[in-house]
C-alpha cells in the first residue's frame, strides 16, 4: 500500500465537526474501512494542557479550531486539526509500562496535524511494546502567532519538560524520553533534537527548569532542510512565511545543525516518496555521519508518503515499530 498526502487535496474534508462527536476506541492498524463510530476521540480522556493560559505570541484574533475527518483513498479516516489554539498532549499508557516514552509529533505540513493516521495509531502500536507515548497538538506557524517559525519548536519544548516534571506521574524515566516525528512533524522532532535549550519562550513555571533534550529521536520520512528545491514546499512556506531571514532559515536546517553530542538518531523513508525526497533523510544520515551521531536508517523500496502504521503487512517497512522498540531497547542496555 502507498499513500501520498497530495492526494488528500481531491478529498473534501468534513468541517466544522466537534471532536466530542467521535467515539474512543482503540485504533485499527492496516487500514480497512472503519465506521465513523469507531474512531477516536480527540482529545483523549487523559492529556495535559502546555500552557497555564494563552501561549505567548497569540494573534488577534484567534484562530478558529477545526476538526476534520477526511477519507483516504482506501477508506481509512484520519482526525486532523487546524485551529489550535491551546496546543496540549495526549496521554496513551501501556498496559505494561517498561519506563521508556515517546512525544509522538504529527505531520501535515505545517498547515494540518494528522492526529491520528500519525499520533494515536502511533501510540497504541507502541503502547504494545512497553513504551508510554505522548501525542502533540501543536500549534501551526501560520495562523497569525508572532515568530512564526519559532512557534512549534516552543511547544515541543514545553511537552518535553513538563513530561519530565512529572514522569514519576506517568510511570516513566526521565532518561528514557525520545521524541518520533512524521513528515513535517519530524522535521519539528529534528528541530527539538538539535535546537533543545534554544530561547524560543519565555520561562512560565518550575517545569521549564527540565530539559527538552529527548533521549533519542525517530524522524520519520522526515523534511530535513528548509532550501528552496530541496526542501518540502508547502512545510517551507508554512513554517518561514515569505521572505525569510537568512539566519532563521539556517536555524531550520536540520541536516545543517547536527552537531557532536547530538541524541541517537532513526530514520525510515522510503524511496517512492513523491511529497518529501529520500534525499532529505540521507542528507540528515551523511550529517550524522560527518558529526559522529550514532543512526540507524531503513530506506524502503515502496511505501510512498504519510503511511504512518498503515503499510500492507507484506511490506517490510511494516515492520518499522518493532525495529524501532529494538533499536531503542539496544540504546537503553548499553
Amino acid at each position: 500500500m502507498t499513500f501520498d498526502r497530495r492526494s488528500l487535496l481531491t478529498i473534501p474534508l468534513v468541517a466544522g465537526v466537534a471532536p466530542a462527536a467521535f467515539a474512543r476506541t482503540g485504533a485499527q492498524l492496516g487500514g480497512g474501512q472503519p465506521r465513523e463510530t469507531d474512531l477516536p476521540v480527540w482529545p483523549p480522556a487523559e492529556r495535559f494542557a502546555l500552557w497555564p493560559g494563552m501561549p505567548q505570541g497569540a494573534p488577534n484574533p484567534l484562530p478558529i479550531s477545526h476538526p476534520t475527518m477526511p477519507r483516504y483513498p482506501d477508506g481509512y479516516r484520519d482526525f486532523q486539526m487546524r485551529g489550535v489554539v491551546r496546543p496540549e498532549v495526549g496521554v496513551f499508557r501501556a498496559p505494561r509500562p517498561d519506563g521508556r516514552a515517546v512525544l509522538i509529533v504529527p505531520g501535515g505540513g505545517y498547515a494540518i496535524t494528522s492526529l491520528r493516521n500519525e499520533g494515536i495509531d502511533v501510540a497504541r502500536a507502541l503502547n504494545a511494546f512497553g513504551i508510554t507515548a505522548f501525542v502533540l497538538s501543536y500549534r501551526l506557524p501560520g495562523e497569525g502567532w508572532a515568530d512564526r517559525a519559532d512557534v512549534p519548536l516552543a511547544d515541543a519544548q514545553r511537552a518535553m519538560r513538563l513530561i519530565r516534571a512529572n514522569a514519576r506521574t506517568y510511570g516513566i524515566r526521565a532518561d528514557k524520553l525520545g521524541v518520533l516525528g512524521f513528515s513535517a512533524g519530524g522535521h519539528l522532532a529534528g528541530s527539538l533534537t538539535v535546537l533543545p535549550d534554544f530561547n524560543v519562550y519565555r520561562p512560565v513555571d518550575a517545569a521549564d527548569r527540565h530539559s527538552a533534550r529527548p533521549a533519542w529521536a525517530g524522524l520519520m520520512y522526515a523534511v530535513s532542510n528548509m532550501d528552496p528545491g530541496r526542501s518540502h514546499g508547502g512545510s517551507r512556506a508554512n513554517l518561514l512565511g515569505p521572505d525569510p531571514l537568512p539566519t532563521v532559515q539556517a536555524r531550520y536546517a536540520i541536516d545543517r545543525q547536527l552537531r557532536p553530542g547530538a541524541p541517537p538518531l532513526f530514520l525510515v523513508h522510503a524511496e517512492d516518496d513523491t511529497t518529501v525526497p529520500v534525499a532529505n533523510s540521507v542528507d540528515t544520515l551523511a550529517a550524522a555521519h560527518r558529526a559522529g551521531i550514532p543512526a540507524e536508517a531503513h530506506f524502503l523500496q515502496r511505501g510512498g508518503h504519510g503511511f504512518g502504521t498503515r503499510l500492507s503487512p507484506r511490506s517490510p517497512g511494516s515492520l518499522w515499530p518493532q525495529l524501532f522498540d529494538r533499536w531503542m531497547g539496544d540504546l537503553v542496555t548499553t
